[in-house]
């Protein structure tokens, strides 16, 4: 299954919420290229204005840029390691939100992290979120989701989750980061988001993370019956 959408429109808790109810493996695809930011911003391969691409494709060719996905029993959850380091919170963080998005749109990045996404997900049994999942690296997925809600409503619930974790964020700097993604990630040069075909939308905006679950459960248990 392929969830794809806007950044901060809940696609992570979607796929989770699915994932779970099927015993289905879930793989955050965003918090891949965030790993691959905080890379970037730990190494300084960005001075401000600029990425250094050319050091991080020598670094992702040399494989010093490793990520996975363990399951914390404690939380019951999947989280991410770069590099053999849990890095779940820094990746969550306002600096890595800020430079994600440029980062993501290198097309060596993108290719790199695609392969690894296919790799992971060839076995079937997943859940994936992101971008381009649904257009570009698993086309063929069961079921597609493009999920979006108003680029306002969606700064809103970010600003709301990192003050939760109590970070001192504020919200016109997360207004206009959420609408600067969104121009970014739809004209990128290399698969750029856009709603499959095929994919149902979702435009959570009024309605909750329950009902939004639901409806995608619904979906996806007629297509299980069907393939029976």
């Amino acid at each position: 299954m392929a969830v794809d959408g806007h950044s901060s429109c809940g696609k992570s808790t979607l796929a989770k919420d699915v994932a779970k109810h099927f015993c289905y493996k879930y793989i955050d695809t965003g918090a891949m290229y965030r790993a691959v930011t905080l890379y970037v911003i730990e190494n300084n391969l960005y001075d401000g204005k600029k990425i250094n691409e050319e050091a991080l494709k020598k670094d992702l060719d040399e494989g010093k840029i490793k990520i996975d996905f363990r399951y914390n029993p404690e939380l019951k959850k999947p989280e991410t390691y770069l590099n053999e380091k849990n890095v779940e919170k820094k990746i969550r963080g306002i600096e890595v939100s800020n430079l994600v998005s440029p980062v993501a749109v290198i097309p060596f990045v993108r290719r790199e992290l695609v392969d690894l996404q296919r790799e992971m997900g060839k076995e079937g049994g997943i859940v994936m979120d992101g971008r381009d999942i649904g257009t570009n690296v698993f086309p063929d997925a069961d079921l597609k989701i493009f999920l979006t809600a108003d680029a306002e409503v969606r700064a809103q619930r970010r600003y709301d989750e990192l003050k939760a974790k109590g970070e001192d964020v504020n919200f016109e700097e997360i207004f206009k980061n959420v609408k600067e993604r969104d121009y970014i990630d739809s004209h990128r040069e290399t698969n750029p988001l856009r709603q499959a075909e095929d994919a149902i939308l979702i435009n959570n905006s009024n309605i909750s993370i329950k009902e939004q679950s639901e409806i995608v459960i619904e979906l996806a248990e007629k297509i299980l019956n069907k393939s029976k």
